[in-house]
């Protein structure tokens, strides 16, 4: 779960019960029964909306369509409050979609997926007890020296805490919301059934293996134990790296529920827009750079570009990496896929760019015939932007805005509607949200050069 942000130093654990409950929180539903109710209650708040929408639009004198009626305002505010509120996988599969999807998706989802990053709602202290009670035991306070009682930061599957062991040595206590796990796969269903009811989500389009994949994962993020084994496994990969920071996670005080782990101080990533260029490029380099080795060289790559999971250490300069509960091991035909798809755009041909495309399954093989003019004006835009010479400038997205024209025929043809394999979902949404960090961040890197010479050094195996 991502550090999004630091509050004042922990209170020491002297603090009386009652100061302790001081903090104000809001109650995450645990129980499947709850959170279906929570469900329930949206569903009809978003269809009383829409019954509203359309009696004004037929008293205008207009012909209502379904999804102007579902993305109104009132309806975008009542699905991303609900879905902040109950967290878990109902959060997470709207942050999962999120990562660069601002520039191809409606504005009004657009909007949803940045509230559900940025909001922060967490556990009241009375429920956060409850959990540290199941999982350390009454006691559970004097393990430590201070411990903070309101969380430094809350996402969706859980919020982290500052604390200190008697020994001085400072950790991130991220604990797990109750019901959490248990709701994964319910929640995902639901949200699933309100994207299909809104018309977001073509009911041609097969997203079952996509959503298998979603509720593995989210399996995987929930097993805090399988995040300590992950984030050892990337902290021996890059030990003694000059740009990296990676904490370590304390056995001792990790349960399934529980991920304790060093505190590495730093600051949020965004924070490097009012640094000079040559510190922005630099990070940037840096993040595009391990994206590569987890690609080439790790097989092994954490999915979850969302910002908050980089910080920037000022002091010693290197990047701080957290949250490793979605990495995942890389099949090798999807990692030659990529290799494949990479070769090609560094080679310029548009046939061997499309027919990598397909082979990727990024594309079926009906549209790249039937849409070929079409797709090759966007391989040529794509490729005009990565040939100008010097650095690619992430900050110049000019060429978005075209690409998102070029593409609506496609969009329009629902032969053309197709889902890559599941797997590569997954590696696209960590390769987009680096991307989308690089825009953030106005930065400039030799990324053409930095394929080149990862494809020469990590060749097929």
């Amino acid at each position: 779960m991502p550090l999004a942000r630091f509050v004042s130093m922990a209170r020491d654990t002297s603090d009386t019960d009652d100061e302790f409950e001081a903090y104000e929180g809001k109650a995450i539903p645990s129980g499947r029964g709850a959170r279906f109710t929570h469900f329930g209650a949206l569903a009809s708040g978003v269809a009383g909306g829409m019954l509203a929408e359309g009696a004004r639009r037929l008293a205008a004198g207009e012909r209502p369509r379904m999804r102007d009626m579902m993305l109104t305002p009132g309806n975008v505010m009542r699905v991303a409050d609900k879905l902040s509120h109950l967290r878990g996988a109902a959060m997470k599969l709207g942050q999962m979609v999120s990562m660069d999807a601002g520039d191809f998706l409606p504005p009004e989802l657009s909007a949803i997926m940045a509230r559900l990053r940025e909001n922060a709602d967490h556990m009241p202290p009375g429920q956060l007890n409850k959990v540290l009670i199941a999982e350390w035991g009454k006691g559970w306070r004097r393990q430590f020296t201070k411990f903070g009682p309101k969380p430094m930061a809350a996402a969706s599957i859980g919020q982290v805490h500052r604390a200190i062991l008697p020994d001085g040595r400072e950790l991130a206590i991220k604990v797990q919301y109750p019901g959490v796990a248990t709701s994964i796969d319910s929640d995902i269903d639901n949200v699933a059934t309100l994207l299909r009811i809104s018309g977001l989500l073509p009911k041609e389009l097969d997203i079952a293996p996509l959503l298998a994949e979603a509720k593995r994962q989210l399996h995987e993020e929930a097993d805090y134990q399988r995040e300590a084994a992950m984030m050892t496994r990337y902290a021996n990969l890059l030990e003694g790296e000059d740009s990296y920071l990676v904490p370590r996670p304390v056995e001792a005080l990790t349960t399934d529920k529980i991920l304790a782990m060093d505190f590495l101080p730093g600051e949020p990533i965004e924070a490097l827009e009012s640094a000079p260029q040559e510190v922005r490029d630099t990070a940037m380099e840096s993040l595009i750079g391990l994206v590569l080795r987890e690609l080439f060289e790790f097989g092994l790559m954490q999915t979850d570009p969302n910002f908050a999971n980089y910080r920037f250490d000022p002091e010693s300069g290197r990047l701080v990496l957290l949250d490793f509960g979605a990495t995942r091991e890389l099949a090798p035909d999807i990692v030659d896929a990529y290799r494949q798809m990479l070769r090609a755009g560094l080679g310029g041909d548009k046939a061997e760019i499309r027919a990598a495309a397909v082979a990727a399954g990024f594309m079926n093989d009906a549209a790249a015939r039937k849409h070929q003019v079409v797709v090759d004006d966007m391989i040529d835009v794509i490729l005009a932007e990565a040939n100008k010479p010097g650095k690619f400038d992430f900050g110049d997205r000019a060429f978005i805005g075209v690409l998102r024209e070029q593409g609506m025929s496609v969009a329009e043809d629902r032969e053309a509607w197709h889902l890559p394999p599941a797997e590569m979902v997954f590696v696209q949404r960590k390769i987009s949200g680096t991307a989308l960090l690089a825009a953030r961040l106005k930065a400039r890197v030799d990324v053409r050069g930095m394929i080149a010479d990862a494809l020469e050094r990590y060749p097929a195996g």
